[in-house]
C-alpha cells in the first residue's frame, strides 16, 4: 500500500490532529484533573486557535487528487466548501463560549468540541467521497455525534426529546438511503461514482433506487415532505447546536447531493429534475406559510431554514457550473447571515431566558447594537438589496432561469416576497412594538462579540466583493 496517499487528505488529517489535541487537552480541563476546587477550567481559546490554524492551513485549494483506488476524490471546489464549513464551525465555537460558562455545560465542554469536530470530519469525508461506501461512512460519522449534540442539554428545554427525535429520524432516513444504495449496486454492479453513469439507463429499478436515495438525503437537508422533524429538533436543541445544524450540516448535505446528482445520476437528469422541481415548490411554499404563524423564534428559523433549503436546491436543479457556483456562494452568505441571527438568539436566551417573538418587543431600546446586527442579518436572509443575501438569491435564480425553469423561478420570487413578512415581523418587534418589561440591557462577552463581528463583516464584504464569487466560479464544474 502506498501510504503517501494519506498526504492528499490534508483537510482530514489536519482536522483529525485538532480532534486528538482537544481530546488530550480535555483531560486537563476536567474537574478531577487539576486543583481548582473541583471546577472545570473554561478554555474556549484552545479550540478556536486550533480551528483557525486548521482553516489557514487548508484554505488554499490544492490540485485535484484521487486516493485509495478512487474512493477518495478531491477537487478545488470541494476544498473551498470544506473551508466554508470550517469558518462556520469557528463562529459556532465563538458563540458557544457563553453557553459553555454554565456550570452544567462547563464540565462537558471537551465533549462538545470533540463531537462537533467529529461531525465536521464526517462531512469532509462525504464531500470528498468517490465511492458510496465512503459517502455513507461520512454521512453516519456526521449524523450520530449530532444526535448527542442535540441532546446535550438533556435536562433543559426538551433537549432529550429533540435528541430522540433526531436520532430516530436519522436512522430511518439512513435506512431509506442505504436501501437505495443497495438497489443501485444490484442494478449496476459497482458503487464507484466514476463507473456508475455508464451503466445507468433509467430503468424502473434505477428510478426506485434514486427515489430512496433522494428521500434519505431529503431528510438530511430537511426538504418537504421530509421536514417534519426539523421544527421540534431546532426548538429543543441548544441554540448553538441549532445554529450548527441549520447551516453547517445543511450546507454540506446540499453540496454532496448536488455533486452526486451531477456525477452519478447525470444520465437520469430528466427524472431527478422532475422530482426536484416539485420538492422545491413544496419546500419553499409550505415552509414560508408555516413560518408566518410561528411565535417561537427557533421554530420560525427552523421553517426559514427549510425554505432556504428549497432556494439552495435551485442551484442543483440547474445542472450547470453556474448552479454549482451559485449554490456554494449562497451557502457562504447564508452561513454568515443565519449564524448572526442565532448568535443573538443564543445570547438573549442565555441572559434573559427569552425565546418568543413577543419577548423581543422593544429590544432596540435596551440593546440597540444587538437589534441592529440582527436586522442586518434578517435583511440579508430576506434578500433585500444591497445586502449580500440579495446577490446570492439573484445568482441562484439566474442559474435556474438559464436552465429553462422560468415558472419555478417565478414561484420562488413570490415566496421571497412572502418571507419578507415574517422576517420583518421580527424587526417590527424589536423597533416598533412596545413592551412594559423589555429584555434588560446587558453586555455580551468578547467571544460573542467576535462571532457577531465576523458575521457582520461577512455580510457586508460579500455584498461588495465580487472577487469571492469569481473565485468560486473558477473552480466549479457542471454535468
Amino acid at each position: 500500500m502506498d501510504y503517501s496517499q494519506f498526504l492528499l487528505m490534508k483537510e482530514e488529517l489536519s482536522l483529525i490532529a485538532v480532534i486528538v489535541i482537544l481530546f488530550i487537552a480535555d483531560l486537563f480541563m476536567s474537574p478531577d484533573a487539576h486543583k481548582n476546587d473541583g471546577k472545570p477550567m473554561l478554555n474556549t481559546m484552545l479550540p478556536v486557535v486550533l480551528l483557525i490554524i486548521h482553516t489557514l492551513i487548508t484554505i488554499i485549494p490544492g490540485p485535484a487528487a484521487d486516493a485509495f483506488g478512487g474512493m477518495y476524490h478531491n477537487q478545488p471546489i470541494q476544498s473551498i466548501v470544506k473551508s466554508i464549513l470550517s469558518v462556520g464551525t469557528l463562529i459556532v465555537f465563538l458563540m458557544a463560549h457563553e453557553w459553555m460558562r454554565r456550570p452544567d455545560t462547563a464540565i462537558k465542554q471537551g465533549e462538545f468540541y470533540v463531537l462537533t469536530l467529529s461531525t465536521l470530519l464526517g462531512m469532509y469525508f462525504m464531500i470528498s467521497a468517490g465511492h458510496f461506501l465512503m459517502f455513507f461512512i461520512g454521512l453516519e460519522t456526521a449524523s450520530i455525534p449530532m444526535a448527542a449534540l442535540v441532546a446535550f442539554d438533556k435536562y433543559r428545554h426538551h433537549s432529550a426529546e429533540a435528541g430522540a427525535k433526531y436520532i430516530l429520524t436519522a436512522l430511518f432516513s439512513s435506512g431509506l438511503l442505504l436501501y437505495g444504495l443497495s438497489l443501485i449496486y444490484g442494478s449496476v454492479g459497482t458503487l464507484y461514482f466514476a463507473d456508475i453513469p455508464a451503466r445507468l439507463d433509467g430503468n424502473p429499478l434505477q428510478i426506485m433506487a434514486f427515489v430512496f436515495f433522494f428521500s434519505g438525503m431529503g431528510f438530511k437537508i430537511s426538504l418537504v415532505p421530509f421536514h417534519l422533524w426539523t421544527a421540534d429538533v431546532y426548538e429543543g436543541a441548544p441554540s448553538t447546536v441549532t445554529a450548527y445544524l441549520s447551516v453547517i450540516s445543511k450546507g454540506a448535505a446540499a453540496f454532496v447531493l448536488m455533486t452526486i446528482l451531477y456525477k452519478v445520476f447525470a444520465p437520469m437528469v430528466a427524472q431527478w429534475q422532475e422530482v426536484l422541481y416539485w420538492v422545491i415548490i413544496a419546500s419553499i411554499t409550505l415552509a414560508n406559510l408555516f413560518a408566518l404563524r410561528q411565535e417561537n423564534l427557533k421554530r420560525l428559523m427552523a421553517f426559514s431554514s427549510i425554505s432556504q433549503a428549497g432556494y439552495i436546491m435551485l442551484g442543483v436543479i440547474s445542472g450547470t457550473s453556474l448552479g454549482m457556483t451559485s449554490l456554494v456562494y449562497y451557502v457562504l452568505i447564508y452561513l454568515f447571515a443565519n449564524l448572526a441571527v442565532f448568535t443573538v438568539i443564543t445570547i438573549v436566551a442565555l441572559r434573559a431566558n427569552k425565546f418568543t417573538l413577543e419577548d423581543y418587543n422593544g429590544l432596540y431600546t435596551t440593546n440597540p447594537k444587538l437589534a441592529f446586527l440582527m436586522t442586518l442579518a434578517l435583511f440579508s436572509l430576506a434578500g433585500i438589496p444591497p445586502f449580500a443575501g440579495f446577490f446570492s438569491k439573484f445568482f441562484i435564480f439566474a442559474a435556474a432561469f438559464q436552465s429553462g425553469f422560468h415558472l419555478l423561478v417565478f414561484i420562488a420570487l413570490i415566496n421571497t416576497i412572502l418571507s419578507l413578512y415574517y422576517y420583518l415581523k421580527i424587526v417590527k418587534a424589536m423597533y416598533i412594538n412596545k413592551s412594559d418589561e423589555p429584555i434588560t440591557a446587558f453586555r455580551s462577552d468578547n467571544y460573542t462579540r467576535a462571532s457577531l463581528v465576523i458575521c457582520t463583516l461577512g455580510i457586508v464584504a460579500l455584498s461588495i466583493a465580487s472577487v469571492v464569487y469569481q473565485s468560486i466560479d473558477k473552480f466549479s464544474f457542471g454535468m
